[in-house]
């Protein structure tokens, strides 16, 4: 079974949420950008559930 989760970031720590999530083994999903607060991103993970 797979799980997700969803994580709102700024532009300038995206990369280091990502990478952080990687190592427990999550996957990046997707991008989006933060349209209901007008900056950031919105990332969606993914893995295995253990």
């Amino acid at each position: 079974m797979i799980e997700y989760k969803v994580v709102k970031s700024s532009v300038k720590n995206a990369e280091e949420n990502m990478n952080l999530l990687a190592k427990d083994g999550w996957k990046v999903v997707s991008v989006s950008p933060n349209i209901a607060m007008l900056s950031g991103v919105i990332i969606t993970f993914e893995r295995e559930n253990r």
